[in-house]
């Protein structure tokens, strides 16, 4: 992967771990991935980075789903909370979102972009 590739995806891998909406699992992952650059073990530790990246984002049904469940009342704060999320989803989902568009999100996005480099 070219250098620029690789600079491009440290950085998003830094927002992503910044980001509030960013799971310990996934932050882990990031870490082990950076820890990884240069060494012998990166190309392997691609690997599992870019699986846990594809297992974590938010596909755009799934958080509308989630966002109306039980489960996602107590997740957002309260039914009135979690309809708000699921009524912005939909908004996002008929302007052509794929994914859920929380900072973590986006930045899993923008890292999955750069898959094909990151795998050569």
């Amino acid at each position: 992967m070219s250098r620029e590739t690789v600079n491009y995806v440290v950085e998003k891998t830094r927002e992503l771990m910044a980001a509030p909406t960013c799971s310990a699992e996934t932050k882990a992952s990031a870490q082990a991935w950076l820890d990884s650059i240069g060494t012998d073990r990166e190309a392997a530790q691609t690997q599992k980075y870019i699986a846990e990246l594809e297992a974590d984002i938010m596909p755009i049904d799934n958080l509308i789903g989630f966002a109306e469940s039980e489960a996602g009342a107590k997740v957002f704060g309260g039914a009135e909370a979690a309809g708000q999320v699921a009524a912005h989803a939909k908004e996002i989902k008929a302007a052509g979102a794929k994914y859920c568009d929380c900072p973590a999100c986006v930045a899993v996005a923008e890292i999955l972009e750069k898959k094909g480099d990151l795998l050569q």
